[in-house]
């Protein structure tokens, strides 16, 4: 066989397995079904912005380990994720903070605030939530909940959330201080020049193929590598023998504008279920961008079906149950290795996703250093 480890999928997990792999002298081959490397964090370079290609990603960790691991492959910039929330053209500041409270009722003061939030959120009493309404209700009160939670939410799962678990929001963050800081995070920001520098140098070295389907042609792909590294849909490498995950899907559409500056802010979501994107991305504030033009991307929510790019897990009890089935089976694949968000029907972060292959990476390559 001409390589040591055929790698499935060329978004962070693979690209970050093949890079401590060959670091160890293996030989890799990297193949993707999709016309380029990069997974999700791909982006396009247009009129000199980086324009993510499958939503903002932004890069945020608490961990130090991997902050330093990332930054040897690019430099950040000192982004502050800060998006704006539209409510029929009322804008109010992410996270709930002491300015999306005053730009709610006026107040000013956190006592002020936590005595309106408290009083909405006591006729609910000491009730156990049943669905995702009551839990929101719960935390934050009615008005928060109607206004920026309620239709949001409808929209990207596509069931009202009286229909929706509690689960999926068991905490929100509530903070009774001005601060407009998405992310609790201590690191946070965008890579200068795009996330493909990331990975370019991640997988330099490696042999690459694109629009390569590694299920269409299993038989050949595996005759490639003495081992696999599987980063695709679990229930489709079983074929889907035991039933089919569930997942929400996205659709994008990306608009060039010949203005300098569209709405003031690299995210904005809009909160109405009337309006059918989620949120609009103006990419180039990612970068501090001063180019005299602009791209917006405009996100949809929207159905998954089979053979569509998936892209968040639902995991209910039903889907859960059922993944457990299909990780029963991915354990007695002897020479296959299961990572990432989709063999591991997880949603990850990013850090959460490097974190994962560095781990996977460490006990694959240092037991086989140690044999």
């Amino acid at each position: 066989m001409k390589y040591d480890y055929l790698i499935v999928g060329s978004g962070l997990f693979g690209s970050v397995f093949a890079h401590e792999a060959m670091k160890c002298g293996k030989r890799c081959l990297i193949i993707d079904k999709r016309s380029h490397v990069g997974g999700n964090v791909y982006c396009e370079n247009k009129d000199g912005i980086n324009i993510h290609m499958y939503g903002a990603h932004i890069f945020h960790t608490n961990n130090r380990k991997i902050w330093d691991y990332i930054k040897t492959f690019a430099d950040f910039n000192q982004y502050v994720n800060s998006p704006l929330a539209n409510y029929r053209g009322e804008l109010y500041n992410l996270p709930f903070n002491m300015n999306t409270f005053h730009q709610m009722w006026g107040c000013r003061t956190p006592s002020e605030a936590r005595t309106i939030i408290d009083g909405q959120k006591r006729q609910y009493g000491s009730c156990v939530p049943q669905n995702l309404e009551e839990q929101a209700i719960s935390l934050v009160g009615e008005d928060i909940y109607k206004k920026l939670i309620k239709g949001y939410t409808e929209k990207q799962w596509h069931k009202d959330c009286t229909e929706l678990p509690a689960f999926i929001i068991r905490r929100l963050p509530v903070r009774y201080r001005y601060d407009n800081n998405y992310f609790n995070d201590r690191y946070q920001g965008i890579p200068i020049g795009g996330y493909n520098k990331i990975i370019g140098r991640l997988t330099l070295g490696a042999d690459i193929e694109i629009n390569a389907d590694f299920n269409k042609n299993r038989d050949f792909y595996r005759n490639t590598a003495i081992k696999i590294v599987y980063t695709g849909p679990v229930d489709e490498y079983f074929d889907y023998t035991l039933g089919e995950l569930e997942y929400r899907g996205l659709r994008f559409e990306t608009q060039y504008m010949e203005m300098e500056n569209y709405q003031g802010v690299a995210v904005m979501n809009f909160t109405d279920r009337k309006i059918p994107y989620t949120r609009v991305i103006e990419h180039k504030h990612f970068e501090f961008g001063t180019q005299p033009v602009t791209y917006v991307t405009y996100e949809y929510p929207c159905n998954y079906k089979r053979g569509q790019d998936a892209y968040y897990p639902i995991n209910d009890g039903k889907n859960q149950k059922l993944y457990n089935e299909y990780k029963m089976l991915t354990i007695k694949e002897d020479n296959v290795l299961f990572g990432g968000r989709l063999a591991e029907y997880k949603y990850y972060n990013m850090d959460q996703v490097i974190n994962s292959a560095l781990k996977i990476s460490e006990n694959e390559l240092g037991r086989i250093d140690g044999e």
